[in-house]
């Protein structure tokens, strides 16, 4: 997921994608507790993703406020 992707999407879909891959996130540490995980790099993919969608919710929140 591209930043470019993040600026275009409602503030529903950011919240349900946020949503979406921390479960992800969860079930991809579960996985590997029981079992052993393929590609380890989808950690920290998952979890700069949930930062850009973060991130841009707050900076729409941001702007909301200010102006």
């Amino acid at each position: 997921m591209k930043g470019k992707d993040v600026h275009g999407m409602k503030d529903e879909e950011l919240s349900l994608e946020a949503r979406n891959l921390r479960v992800k996130l969860f079930d991809l540490r579960s996985q590997s507790v029981t079992e052993k995980v393929e590609d380890t790099s989808q950690f920290g993919k998952i979890r700069k993703d949930v930062a850009r969608l973060l991130t841009e919710q707050r900076a729409r929140r941001g702007a909301k406020q200010n102006g």
